[in-house]
């Protein structure tokens, strides 16, 4: 079976700098899902708004755009306007579980209410000229949920349905909920795309095996940690050599990336230390570097502090 692999959505690491500079090393992700474009109020939709998904930012990777919303006015304006920069497909994000948003009841903090949903969708669906995905939990509290939102899905020409097998509290912790992606699956009356806790190659190998029909796949923290896993994953075993020199190398240009966009350097060093949270799971000894990295203030110190560790400590464990 061929598999299609896609890039996770996660706000504040994959937008286009991350994407971009992804693609000019690595191999195996067929396309990506933006980090969430809020709907907006106003009719006039800035370039500010939609920076991540603008077209000349996006060159190497195909994307679909993420819209985050409950009003299905505003989402048809959006979507409309992403049509015309040639974006035939949009996705409606139903699972952000962070709860700053879901108290809106947006992302994940849908899931308890059906009938919006269906509403939602009616309204929506045929109005837009995209096709639409959307990608979900299993819900905010309770995998019951899932239970009766799927006949919700199932009445609308979907492109395709992103389960992502956790609920909208847990966060990402504890282990996704199988069996109950599993019922889904039997479930959808569209492709179903599965989504969580592919880190490595054995845990793709694992979950293609009991999910035999799905040959479409999200990973997100997964690739983060190890860029080459897409394309372990598609040569079904890890040939690669010298891995710290590519990650490195893939590392400094996305330095570089963020230096060329961002107003200064503290701004770079904070972004980059949240890369390191997945970094960290990469190498095998990360415990005293992340310790100082999460002390450093300034690039110069920041770029010392990595290239000691690339150079002489790390030892790969990804």
């Amino acid at each position: 079976m061929s598999h299609t692999l896609y890039l996770a959505p996660l706000r504040g690491f994959t937008n286009y700098i991350y994407r971009n500079t992804f693609i000019r090393f690595f191999k195996g992700i067929d396309l990506a899902v933006s980090p969430f474009v809020p709907t907006v109020s106003s009719w006039r939709i800035k370039d500010t708004h939609i920076r991540d998904v603008l077209p000349e930012n996006n060159s190497g990777m195909p994307v679909v755009p993420q819209i985050i919303g409950k009003s299905a006015e505003e989402f048809i304006r959006m979507a409309t306007y992403l049509y015309d920069l040639g974006y035939d497909t949009v996705n409606w994000n139903l699972g952000c579980p962070y709860p700053m948003v879901a108290k809106k009841r947006r992302g994940s903090g849908l899931l308890p209410y059906p009938d919006m949903i269906d509403e939602f969708l009616e309204k929506t669906v045929p109005a837009i000229p995209n096709r639409l995905s959307v990608k979900t939990r299993l819900g905010r509290y309770t995998a019951d949920e899932i239970s009766e939102l799927m006949p919700v899905f199932n009445r609308y020409p979907l492109a395709e349905l992103i389960i992502h097998p956790r609920l909208g509290v847990q966060m990402y912790d504890g282990g996704p909920d199988l069996d109950t992606f599993a019922a889904c699956l039997e479930r959808s009356a569209h492709p179903v795309v599965y989504n969580g806790d592919i880190c490595r190659l054995d845990d793709f190998q694992r979950l293609a095996g009991r999910f035999r029909t799905v040959d479409r796949w999200m990973i997100g923290r997964g690739v983060l940690g190890n860029p080459f896993l897409p394309a372990i994953i598609r040569a079904g075993e890890d040939t690669f050599s010298d891995k710290i020199s590519g990650f490195k190398k893939f590392h400094d240009a996305l330095v570089d990336e963020f230096s060329a966009v961002f107003t200064g350097p503290a701004h770079v060093v904070d972004r980059m230390k949240g890369f390191w949270v997945y970094f960290t799971d990469t190498f095998t000894n990360t415990r005293k570097v992340f310790k100082k990295i999460r002390k450093v203030r300034n690039l110069e110190n920041y770029t010392d502090i990595v290239t000691r560790f690339f150079n002489e400590e790390a030892v790969w464990g990804g």
